[in-house]
């Protein structure tokens, strides 16, 4: 019994939710003579999901506190906020543990289970970002059933040297940050190979920020915010990347290490301390970070390997990730807990292995077969006074198998099929002090140790046609997400999001069977995209607010029900003249509960429909120092957000009101050309924002639920630097 535990565990230490992307793409090697690099090339037209992208320009132009807000007007994205500088994804109204953030083909992994932890990963670091949106098990796994989040940092170099420089400031809450990037390339003169060499770090400082209201009201109190700052939420973030590469014809391999560093205030008030209670003058200075606040660091290191033979290529990726998470706050005492002697209030260590193996086999000019394996084990302990999860370990193995067919030049087929297998282990955990009972006194246990096996097959099949101006995509797949150790055993008390959360170690394993088309029409100065999707869940985990109070916060407890949703997204573009571009994006989306306690409603935190229409002008110009008229590209756009009243809620949840804000954007490029004919560029790009100061509340901000608006106006401004 114990060799096939080790064998096990051997064998799950090497997971990786590697490079779905190259199981959806054509790979190409790149003449080493002019660039040291092999890529893959992307034809979205090749596969049959539902996605959207954006490259590193996009991301820049769009610059904001984080990456899921930078990309929260990508069609079909939102994100979850709570203060300025933390944020999650979610796409199609699903985030937490039910989307996989791939970052280099490895599965990010730090405390994704808590709704106010953000994405440890460096924006200014990520060269392209695929959403995948829909059931994505069958590539990435266990928590990819709403779709997933594939962020690439893979440019290669070209030139011996290059770097580039970004200087940011945002105005409301007085951010000043500065990211630079270097890179090259080393051409051995005896061989074809080349090493390559890249890196990253990225600093940022901030203030409290400002909200357009002079007080909140949180649990009946009326508390007034001094200058309209919402005190202790200042924060700081420092990250750190290093790539070190070879490639040849055949091979290329790389080493990769990133660290970041991150920390932020949480509003006292919101954390339940009463600032007329505390010794800390919140107000003395914003940009101090008192207490209660948050400390984080993410240390990944990533290993891939990859050959590319003339019908078949073999890809292998091993990481491990590190990820240390404190949460301090001044030490109060809770119903029999006596008064800590520190300020600890919990703190999680979580390390990760992961490895995965893929291959691809051209078997036939018509037929591509796909195959690999996938395995993780997480190894996660908590600290600290106050307690909501335990500890616990999880083993994950997955194999997965998938077929593409190509009919013909306009029609392609594509089917797959994956099995999975997890354990997981969670450790019983008792409180540390002791409560009087009937029998005198005891610790109280808050969660049992329990030991959990699931496994489960998934599938997926698609078409894909296109003829003319015109592409059709449809796909239906089963997803499959394992409970994790919060939804099973949690038990405590959620300050930051003014809860009491009570898991439940009966949960079943949470399946979906989803349909989704795509419906694209693009034609000289037109285009025009329809994405319509239905999902059916048989046993959807959430966590339902009740009516019940424990320890003076609401309780919220998890079950499972059976859930339809259904949706829309849209786009379209249209170019009357070459100098003026309109546009409009807009979603809708519909969730019910058809079974359980809350059956007929919807489910909590469910977004409203939005649009968001924007008036472009484009304009380009040639000057004496550049080489090309494009050279010096600009663009100012108008354009607005607006989000409809969100009354489809689950009791005792509170509608949320709808809302809109008018926004302005200003970018341009200058380029110029030096003596050594290497180009030179400065770009400038200014972002204003709600600049009619309105107040509104967005329905997935936990912040809303103690009256707390969105930000006010805020001027976002970057000069970059590229040589």
């Amino acid at each position: 019994m114990h060799k096939k535990i080790l064998l096990l565990s051997i064998l799950v230490l090497l997971k990786t939710y590697t490079l779905a992307d190259t199981i959806l793409t054509d790979t190409a090697v790149l003449n080493l003579e002019e660039i040291t690099v092999s890529a893959t090339v992307k034809h979205q037209s090749d596969n049959s999901i539902s996605m959207v992208e954006a490259d590193q320009q996009y991301i820049e132009q769009n610059i904001s506190s984080s990456l899921m807000a930078t990309l929260s007007d990508l069609r079909g994205v939102r994100a979850t906020t709570i203060g300025s500088g933390q944020s999650r994804p979610i796409i199609r109204g699903l985030g937490l543990n039910r989307l996989s953030v791939i970052h280099d083909g490895i599965k990010h992994e730090g405390q994704q289970w808590g709704d106010d932890h953000g994405l440890e990963i460096d924006q200014f670091a990520i060269d392209h970002v695929d959403v995948i949106k829909g059931p994505s098990t069958l590539l990435y796994g266990s928590d990819a059933i709403a779709g997933a989040l594939v962020l690439q940092s893979n440019d290669r170099p070209t030139k011996p040297f290059s770097g580039k420089v970004r200087l940011f400031t945002r105005s409301n809450n007085l951010l000043f940050g500065i990211s630079a990037n270097l890179e090259g390339i080393y051409n051995l003169s005896k061989t074809n190979g080349k090493f390559f060499w890249r890196l990253n770090g990225t600093f940022q400082d901030y203030d409290d920020y400002k909200v357009p209201t002079d007080s909140i009201e949180y649990y009946s109190y009326r508390i007034a915010l001094y200058k309209r700052r919402l005190r202790n939420t200042a924060g700081k973030e420092a990250d750190a990347s290093l790539t070190l590469g070879y490639a040849d014809y055949r091979w290329h391999t790389c080493l990769k290490v990133y660290d970041t560093y991150a920390k932020s205030g949480f509003f006292a008030n919101a954390h339940g301390l009463e600032v007329r209670l505390s010794d800390i003058d919140y107000d003395h200075s914003n940009r101090d970070i008192d207490l209660p606040y948050q400390q984080v660091n993410h240390l990944k290191l990533l290993s891939h390997t990859a050959y590319t033979g003339d019908k078949f290529n073999l890809e292998a990726n091993l990481a491990w990730q590190n990820n240390i998470r404190f949460e301090y706050s001044e030490s109060i005492s809770h119903g029999y807990m006596p008064k800590p002697d520190n300020n600890k209030e919990r703190s999680f260590r979580k390390n990760t292995a992961t490895l995965g193996l893929l291959a691809q086999w051209a078997v036939h000019t018509s037929h591509n077969l796909h195959f690999g394996l996938n395995a993780e084990f997480q190894h996660n302990r908590r600290g600290g006074w106050g307690f909501i999860i335990p500890d616990y370990e999880n083993y994950t193995i997955g194999i997965f198998a998938m077929e593409k067919w190509t009919i013909n030049n306009n029609l392609t087929l594509n089917a797959g099929l994956r099995y999975d297998y997890a354990h997981t282990h969670i450790h019983g955990y008792n409180d540390w002090f002791l409560t009087p009972n009937e029998n005198g006194e005891e610790y109280i246990t808050r969660a049992e140790d329990m030991r959990h096996n699931f496994h489960s097959f998934t599938w997926s099949t698609g078409i894909n046609y296109s003829k003319d101006s015109w592409l059709l995509k449809a796909n239906i797949g089963k997803g499959y997400r394992i409970p994790i150790a919060k939804e099973l055993a949690a038990n405590g008390l959620n300050y930051h999001l003014f809860r009491y959360e009570q898991g439940n170690p009966d949960l079943k394993p949470e399946t979906s069977y989803q349909a989704d088309m795509t419906i694209a029409f693009s034609h000289s100065n037109l285009q025009i995209t329809v994405e319509p999707f239905i999902a059916y869940f048989p046993n959807y985990i959430y966590l339902n607010p009740t009516a019940e109070y424990t320890e003076g916060l609401q309780m919220y407890a998890y079950e499972q029900s059976k859930v339809l949703r259904t949706g829309i997204e849209a786009e379209i573009s249209y170019t009357p003249w070459h100098f003026m571009q309109l546009q409009a994006e807009g979603e809708y989306l519909f969730a019910r509960q058809l079974s359980g306690n809350k059956k007929g409603y919807a489910l909590p935190f469910s977004t409203p429909w939005r649009i968001k229409p924007e008036i472009k002008g484009l304009w380009s110009f040639q000057t004496d120092f550049s080489q090309e008229k494009n050279d010096n590209k600009g663009y100012a756009s108008i354009y607005t957000r607006i989000v409809g009243t969100q009354n489809d809620i689950v009791p005792p949840e509170k509608p949320t009101k709808g809302w809109w804000t008018l926004n302005i954007a200003v970018s341009q490029r200058f380029a110029f050309s030096r003596k050594d004919n290497e180009p030179l560029s400065i770009s400038l790009t200014l972002t204003a924002e709600n600049i009619l100061n309105k107040k509104y509340f967005d329905h997935t901000s936990y912040y809303r639920l103690i009256d707390v608006p969105e930000a006010g106006w805020n001027l976002t401004a970057m000069v970059g630097v590229d040589f």
